[in-house]
Protein backbone atom coordinates (compact mmCIF):
# COMPACT_ATOMS: atom_id res chain seq x y z
CA UNK A 1 0.00 0.00 0.00
CA UNK A 2 1.55 3.27 -1.08
CA UNK A 3 0.57 6.51 0.51
CA UNK A 4 1.14 10.08 -0.47
CA UNK A 5 4.27 10.42 1.63
CA UNK A 6 6.70 11.04 -1.17
CA UNK A 7 6.36 14.81 -1.46
CA UNK A 8 9.78 16.48 -1.39
CA UNK A 9 10.84 18.12 1.84
CA UNK A 10 11.63 21.30 -0.09
CA UNK A 11 7.91 21.89 -0.44
CA UNK A 12 7.28 21.57 3.27
CA UNK A 13 7.17 24.75 5.27
CA UNK A 14 10.64 25.62 6.44
CA UNK A 15 9.64 28.40 8.86
CA UNK A 16 7.19 28.73 11.69
CA UNK A 17 4.46 31.19 10.53
CA UNK A 18 3.69 32.29 14.10
CA UNK A 19 7.34 32.98 14.85
CA UNK A 20 7.56 35.03 11.64
CA UNK A 21 4.47 36.98 12.74
CA UNK A 22 5.95 37.55 16.19
CA UNK A 23 9.10 39.04 14.63
CA UNK A 24 7.10 41.70 12.73
CA UNK A 25 7.27 45.30 13.99
CA UNK A 26 4.61 46.18 16.57
CA UNK A 27 2.89 48.76 14.32
CA UNK A 28 2.62 46.20 11.53
CA UNK A 29 1.23 43.52 13.86
CA UNK A 30 -1.42 45.98 15.06
CA UNK A 31 -2.41 46.70 11.46
CA UNK A 32 -2.54 42.98 10.65
CA UNK A 33 -4.89 42.36 13.58
CA UNK A 34 -7.61 44.25 11.70
CA UNK A 35 -6.70 43.21 8.16
CA UNK A 36 -9.36 41.69 5.94
CA UNK A 37 -6.95 39.48 3.98
CA UNK A 38 -4.83 36.61 5.31
CA UNK A 39 -1.45 38.26 4.66
CA UNK A 40 1.69 36.20 5.00
CA UNK A 41 4.32 37.69 7.29
CA UNK A 42 6.87 37.78 4.47
CA UNK A 43 4.66 39.58 1.94
CA UNK A 44 3.29 42.16 4.35
CA UNK A 45 6.77 42.86 5.71
CA UNK A 46 8.05 43.55 2.18
CA UNK A 47 5.21 46.02 1.57
CA UNK A 48 5.73 47.61 5.00
CA UNK A 49 9.47 48.11 4.51
CA UNK A 50 8.94 49.59 1.05
CA UNK A 51 6.24 51.95 2.32
CA UNK A 52 8.46 53.05 5.22
CA UNK A 53 11.38 53.64 2.87
CA UNK A 54 9.24 55.76 0.56
CA UNK A 55 7.26 57.70 3.18
CA UNK A 56 9.42 57.60 6.29
CA UNK A 57 6.30 57.57 8.46
CA UNK A 58 4.61 54.53 10.08
CA UNK A 59 1.17 56.16 9.82
CA UNK A 60 1.61 56.76 6.09
CA UNK A 61 2.90 53.20 5.70
CA UNK A 62 -0.23 51.84 7.41
CA UNK A 63 -2.39 53.96 5.10
CA UNK A 64 -0.55 52.56 2.11
CA UNK A 65 -1.15 49.00 3.32
CA UNK A 66 -4.83 49.78 3.78
CA UNK A 67 -5.03 51.12 0.20
CA UNK A 68 -3.21 48.04 -1.15
CA UNK A 69 -5.63 45.77 0.68
CA UNK A 70 -8.66 47.72 -0.60
CA UNK A 71 -7.36 47.49 -4.17
CA UNK A 72 -6.81 43.75 -3.83
CA UNK A 73 -10.30 43.24 -2.43
CA UNK A 74 -11.85 45.34 -5.21
CA UNK A 75 -9.94 43.38 -7.85
CA UNK A 76 -10.91 40.02 -6.39
CA UNK A 77 -14.54 40.90 -5.64
CA UNK A 78 -15.59 40.31 -9.24
CA UNK A 79 -14.08 36.82 -9.18
CA UNK A 80 -15.71 35.95 -5.87
CA UNK A 81 -19.13 37.62 -6.04
CA UNK A 82 -19.56 38.45 -9.72
CA UNK A 83 -19.21 41.63 -11.73
CA UNK A 84 -22.40 43.21 -10.35
CA UNK A 85 -21.03 43.34 -6.80
CA UNK A 86 -21.46 45.65 -4.89
CA UNK A 87 -23.61 47.81 -7.19
CA UNK A 88 -25.77 45.04 -8.60
CA UNK A 89 -29.53 44.92 -8.40
CA UNK A 90 -30.97 44.39 -4.96
CA UNK A 91 -33.61 41.73 -4.93
CA UNK A 92 -36.19 41.62 -2.17
CA UNK A 93 -36.18 38.56 0.02
CA UNK A 94 -38.78 36.02 -1.05
CA UNK A 95 -42.00 36.10 0.93
CA UNK A 96 -42.67 32.76 2.61
CA UNK A 97 -45.84 30.98 1.58
CA UNK A 98 -48.59 31.03 4.22
CA UNK A 99 -48.88 27.89 6.32
CA UNK A 100 -52.32 26.26 6.01
CA UNK A 101 -54.39 26.51 9.17
CA UNK A 102 -52.50 29.47 10.62
CA UNK A 103 -53.69 33.02 10.54
CA UNK A 104 -51.14 35.76 10.33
Amino acid sequence: MTRNLRSPRARWRQTDPMAAYDRLPRDLRLWLAGAALPWSAASVLRLWQRALRETGCPEAARARLTRAEAQTLAREAANVWGTAYPGGPIRPAPTPAPTPGRTP
